[in-house]
């Protein structure tokens, strides 16, 4: 806990001196990256009007680059980011949020056939039953995101694709607001997942993702399209031997390797014969500390991923976030 305490203290340290010797010159670059974004985006076919009415008041936020790199997938252990996100607290809220809601939330997944306590899962992990959508202007946060180096292109694309919304009147330019990344709504949607995946589903001819009909079966629309498949196992904790090769164990969620059949990958599992598990199923396995939390064991924790997990991953790129995910929705199906 010292070393990831003074890790922690180490990073704020240099996100200061970062933003206090950059922030000026920034803004005055972002003003010329903001003309020649601008000028792209009218030429990609989006209304005149429309990019300089939604592009006007765009601000260049320091704090959104903060937030991209000091992200806790980043810097909390497995263990921490799995119990502050699935706590006896999330548990109850959602438990009122589904009884309120319970003819809605029962109807999606029968149409779509994605489970109930999946749904509930991602909605409280990603914006507490709608409690915290997020209050930034996403259009800044995707400038801001856009002009910044690390990951451009992507972001350009998604502001692209937000204006190109507007401009269709698919989306309300008065309501964006949401998370520093440019996520919106009560699952977070990014503008592409928007764009490909909501649906209107009370049929009242506007999208509104931050209310329970379209934005739950939204989600469920993106979860079915991708493959989730109902009632399948997602994850299972597992203690391993000491003689599995390391090519077996992946610790980065951007490209899960060397996936094998139960049936290959069970002997190097101690507690195999405790877990329910088919022999033909294909699976991976992740160590998830590694290589982030300073110090951590190579072999512990562990834990065998199937396809669903993968899916969750597609949402977000984290084997933490999809851990989370999978473990609360379990706590859900014990309560409903």
């Amino acid at each position: 806990m010292i070393i990831i305490k003074m890790f922690k203290l180490i990073l704020n340290l240099l996100f200061l001196h970062f933003f206090i010797t950059t922030s000026l010159l920034a803004k005055e670059d972002f003003a010329t990256w903001l003309n020649k974004f601008q000028t792209r985006a009218i030429h990609s076919g989006i209304s005149d009007a429309v990019v300089k009415d939604i592009m006007s008041n765009a601000k260049f936020l320091p704090k959104v680059i903060e937030y991209d790199r000091y992200q806790p997938e980043f810097y909390e252990d497995t263990f921490t980011y799995i119990k502050k996100r699935s706590s006896n607290r999330k548990i109850k809220e959602g438990l009122k949020l589904y009884n309120k809601e319970k003819l809605t939330i029962e109807t999606v997944e029968k149409d779509f056939d994605v489970e109930k306590e999946l749904l509930l899962a991602l909605m409280g992990i990603e914006t507490n039953f709608g409690k915290y959508l997020g209050k930034m202007d996403i259009v800044s946060s995707l400038a801001t995101l856009s002009y910044d180096k690390r990951r451009s292109e992507f972001f350009t694309e998604e502001l692209l694709i937000l204006l190109k919304l507007v401009d269709k009147k698919i989306i309300d330019k008065n309501i964006l607001y949401g998370s520093w990344a440019g996520a919106f709504g009560n699952f977070q949607f990014m503008p592409r997942t928007i764009k490909n995946y909501a649906i209107d589903y009370n049929k009242n001819e506007t999208i509104e993702l931050k209310k329970i009909e379209d934005s739950f079966a939204s989600a469920a629309n993106y979860l079915k399209t991708i493959g989730w498949k109902k009632n399948e196992p997602c994850f299972y904790k597992i203690d391993l031997k000491d003689n599995i090769p390391k090519k077996y164990l992946n610790s980065s969620a951007r490209n899960i390797k060397n996936k094998k059949q139960i049936s290959f990958l069970k002997k190097y599992i101690k507690n195999f014969e405790k877990l329910d598990i088919k022999d033909n199923l294909k699976a991976a396995i992740i160590i998830p500390d590694k290589d982030i939390i300073p110090g951590a064991e190579t072999l512990s924790p562990a834990f065998i991923i199937f396809e669903n997990y993968e899916k969750i991953l597609n949402w977000n790129r984290s084997l933490r976030f999809a851990l989370a995910v999978c473990t609360l929705k379990e706590s859900f199906k014990n309560e409903i």
